[in-house]
């Protein structure tokens, strides 16, 4: 789970990154609101969302709806589920949650 969380911190950073000069650009908002506090880094997000659903993650998004940053994390769970969660980027509050099982 530490490298899982390592490399999605990795990934989620490489995202962050500006690809180019554009202050519009999606990644200079996300990084922006990183740096001012307004979001949590995917790490802490990831270690509060594994105390209640364990599972090894496949998938992360960010996301802006309206005025709120969106985690969208996509989770393997023991039984080979799928878990889709929405999670708040400010606060690591789940908003939604689907369950597939198998």
């Amino acid at each position: 789970m530490r490298n899982t969380l390592s490399l999605l911190a990795l990934a989620l950073s490489a995202t962050l990154m500006p690809l180019h000069a554009s202050a519009d650009s999606d990644q200079d908002r996300a990084r922006s609101a990183l740096l001012a506090g307004e979001i949590l880094p995917l790490p802490a997000i990831l270690e509060r969302v594994a105390k209640e659903h364990p599972g090894n993650v496949l998938e992360v998004e960010l996301d802006r709806e309206g005025e709120r940053w969106i985690y969208e994390l996509k989770i393997l769970q023991g039984g080979g589920g799928l878990l889709k969660l929405k999670v708040d980027a400010r606060d690591a509050q789940i908003i939604k949650r689907r369950e597939h099982r198998r």
